[in-house]
């Protein structure tokens, strides 16, 4: 499963990997309530964060191509550094973007960091 998404990622990408220096990808299983006005503040939402988070260089969501048995949908962040995700985690627009983001998601997520050269 991690495999699978950690590929979708590195394709879907793009050109942003070539820069990025650190991947923040997560993958979670959607609240089956979650309604359409839910899923696009979401996507908005997502879509601004490289607006608003100073070191975030590009992001990147979606569902999964092969869904596991909870694993639908995830995200990829990318940032010039490690210092830059842990600004994020503190960063106000991090904690607003919560908020949306718990409208579509069940608690839990499978988290993992990819270093990048």
């Amino acid at each position: 499963m991690r495999r699978a998404f950690l590929a979708i990622c590195l394709l879907t990408a793009g050109s942003v990997l070539a820069e990025a220096k650190l991947l923040h990808c997560f993958f979670f299983t959607p609240i089956e309530e979650a309604t359409d006005a839910d899923w696009k503040a979401f996507a908005k939402a997502t879509d601004e964060l490289p607006k608003k988070i100073p070191g975030m260089t590009g992001v990147t969501h979606g569902k999964l191509r092969r869904e596991s048995a909870k694993r639908s949908h995830g995200v990829c962040m990318e940032f010039k550094d490690a210092s830059a995700l842990d600004a994020y985690a503190k960063h106000e627009a991090h904690d607003t973007w919560m908020k949306v983001y718990e409208k579509v998601r069940q608690a839990g997520t499978s988290t993992f960091d990819i270093v990048t050269e």
